[in-house]
């Protein structure tokens, strides 16, 4: 069963909130995390992505820039920009982002429940993104941002999160990007023993975004213990900053893809060949979202069309059966020759928070056709990971964003 507890929190001051919390870290390449610093430099990105504040040609994976990150990060401290509640404590963190909230509880949670997978991953990770974290973390002492968990929604852990909320926010601020963000305080001893009471009885617990960081924290968890072989597994280095929220509240947003080439054929050798595959081709006037899961918009031409999958190549398997698995296993990699979208640079993604607009754009440039997909939903998130599979690269598109820098966890 899942242990979630509460913890003393490093935050920023009131005063400094709205400037400091920044969207994670590996949202911005090299450039665009320089210049985010350099127009706001009260940004906690200047902490998260330390190369910033160095000279352009240093490492960003050098000893140098996480030396940057702890000076940084002990001078936000000494300062008071950062303070530390004196007691133990959850906090509600609730987001708004086009009239759609979701509010979810700020915890740490167990690496153990990590390795013995009550907290259940969706997809794999890259060892060289871990090590970047691992030295992050392990450099700060510090977790600095949270972990994106779903569970499925409990009625009593509702109750205690809408009695914190009439409670006046300790943050209430809209950031650049006119997200709303408000966070309460529970310190109140009987609602964190009801809270950490009801999450004992969730055996499964889902990653929905933060993997890479997750496998990080639990890394530096594991080292911690090794260098403190007689811990007894209540130090605070046995868990991780995270922010856990119900099922019901979750929208996944569609997560797009656009190719640079047709591999040789022609539009009609093309559309042709995707008849023959198992798809209805329905051509539209105008843009089209799928209405459904088992459509797939596509634009070709500066056409767009309605993709309609056929019950031949549909699947009953969690994985298989997938949107963006039908796209993969009957037009990208049969006929394009897209056999590793991971890898394969004829391919890349579009959030759906950029909007068909985007689309259409990349296919005026450097692409020539676009697909349109149907979001993947949370209970097809919660299926794959039940079954303890993965889901293909770039499956899910999770918004609004979690701020870093809002809750630090000390380790």
């Amino acid at each position: 069963m899942a242990n979630i507890r509460p913890f003393q929190c490093l935050r920023p001051n009131d005063e400094i909130a709205n400037k400091f919390a920044a969207l994670p870290y590996d949202v911005y390449n090299r450039e665009e995390a320089r210049l985010e610093v350099m127009n706001n430099p009260q940004s906690f990105l200047k902490i998260d992505r330390a190369e910033t504040t160095l000279a352009a040609d240093v490492d960003i994976y050098s000893d140098e820039v996480y030396a940057q990150a702890k000076k940084l990060f002990d001078e936000a401290v000494s300062d008071k920009t950062l303070f530390l509640d004196k007691d133990r404590s959850f906090y509600i963190y609730e987001l708004t982002m086009d009239n759609r909230t979701q509010t979810g509880i700020v915890a740490t949670a167990s690496i153990d429940d990590y390795l013995a997978n009550v907290i259940k991953k969706h997809e794999n990770t890259r060892q060289d993104k871990q090590l970047d974290r691992i030295k992050h973390v392990d450099s700060l002492s510090a977790q600095t941002g949270p972990i994106f968990l779903a569970y499925r929604s409990n009625d009593i852990i509702n109750r205690e999160v809408n009695r914190a909320k009439k409670e006046c926010p300790i943050y209430s601020f809209t950031s650049d990007d006119k997200i709303r963000h408000q966070v309460w305080k529970i310190s109140n001893k009987e609602s964190v023993r009801i809270i950490e009471n009801e999450f004992a009885k969730i055996d499964s617990i889902y990653i929905a975004d933060g993997h890479h960081r997750a496998a990080s924290a639990v890394s530096v968890g594991l080292k911690r213990r090794e260098e403190n072989p007689s811990y007894n597994g209540d130090e605070e280095f046995n868990f991780f900053l995270s922010v856990l929220f119900p099922d019901e509240e979750l929208m996944i947003l569609d997560y797009n893809r656009v190719v640079r080439d047709l591999n040789g054929l022609s539009s009609d050798e093309f559309l042709q060949k995707i008849e023959e595959q198992g798809f209805i081709i329905s051509p539209c006037e105008t843009a089209t979202r799928p209405a459904k899961k088992g459509t797939f918009g596509m634009y070709l031409d500066n056409k767009w069309y309605i993709l309609t999958a056929r019950d031949s190549i549909k699947s009953s398997d969690v994985v298989d059966g997938l949107d963006v698995s039908i796209l993969q296993n009957n037009i990208l990699g049969p006929i394009l020759n897209i056999t590793d979208p991971k890898t394969d640079k004829r391919i890349d993604f579009v959030g759906g928070i950029r909007g068909i607009k985007e689309l259409e754009r990349k296919c005026s440039k450097d692409f020539c056709l676009a697909f349109l997909m149907y979001p993947t939903s949370i209970n097809e998130l919660f299926m794959v990971a039940d079954a303890n599979k993965l889901m293909p690269p770039k499956s899910t598109w999770f918004e609004p964003k979690l701020r870093s820098g809002l809750f630090i966890h000390k380790i």
